[in-house]
């Protein structure tokens, strides 16, 4: 899984420098996919459930589970949320980043900071022994201050061996409530916030996930590995 988190970083790190003005999500999928048979790796999405590309790509209200298309043309200002994971040997990392593309105003880039922000808040309580409430109070502490919606319905989760697995890891809860974590579990926080309601659909391609009353998210995950007092990043994505 480190080996697998680090192709992880190196794709995500090399998108982010591809997102701009007048790309597809089609051509960020390709070249993802790409870089990632060079380093030795396989999608954990393209097949998933029936899912037809190799990384999730959502925009500006898109929240999560977006499918890159051809006419999905990236423009200056759009929130674009980067969501891959990759099989190597057998397991499984998954990871997040959202980029604005170009220059946001300040609404957008304090989303995408705050986001960040809550997401490392949430990996510091991370230890043997914690609960998943614990996460979600942390994480939930840094996305109420700042007022913005939280995505009740899409959570984090356990991952190594399936991309989903249990635990769940909500981005909301209480101190010492939900499954107690153990050295050795390997887990993904994905906070998923929006600048509006917490209430989502499902477009009519079955994937992807978006706010009911339109208004913009933003999303960040990392996968991390348990240890007895704290946590490893496994799927560290540098700036």
């Amino acid at each position: 899984m480190r080996t697998g988190g680090r192709m992880l970083a190196k794709v995500l790190n090399l998108l982010k420098t591809k997102v701009e003005p007048g790309i597809s999500t089609k051509a960020l999928n390709d070249i993802a996919a790409r870089e990632l048979k060079a380093l030795g790796g396989q999608s954990a999405f393209l097949g998933y459930h029936g899912f037809p590309e190799s990384i999730c790509i959502s925009v500006n209200d898109e929240v999560v589970h977006g499918i890159p298309k051809p006419e999905t043309i990236i423009k200056e200002g759009d929130i674009v949320s980067l969501d891959f994971g990759v099989l190597y040997k057998g397991m499984i990392t998954d990871a997040a980043v959202s980029v604005i593309c170009g220059r946001g105003n300040k609404q957008v880039f304090d989303l995408v900071r705050f986001t960040e922000q809550s997401l490392y808040e949430g990996l510091a309580v991370i230890k043997g022994g914690c609960h998943t409430g614990d996460i979600g109070f942390s994480v939930q502490k840094v996305l109420d201050k700042h007022h913005y919606g939280i995505v009740e319905d899409l959570v984090g989760h356990g991952v190594g061996h399936e991309v989903h697995e249990d635990p769940n890891i909500p981005n909301s809860g209480r101190k010492n409530t939900g499954a107690k974590l153990v050295s050795g579990m390997t887990i993904a926080v994905e906070p998923m916030p929006t600048l509006g309601r917490q209430a989502v659909k499902i477009d009519a391609d079955g994937w992807t996930v978006r706010t009911v009353d339109n208004s913009l998210a933003a999303h960040f995950e990392h996968t991390v590995l348990v240890t007895p007092d704290g946590c490893e990043i496994l799927t560290e994505v540098s700036a």
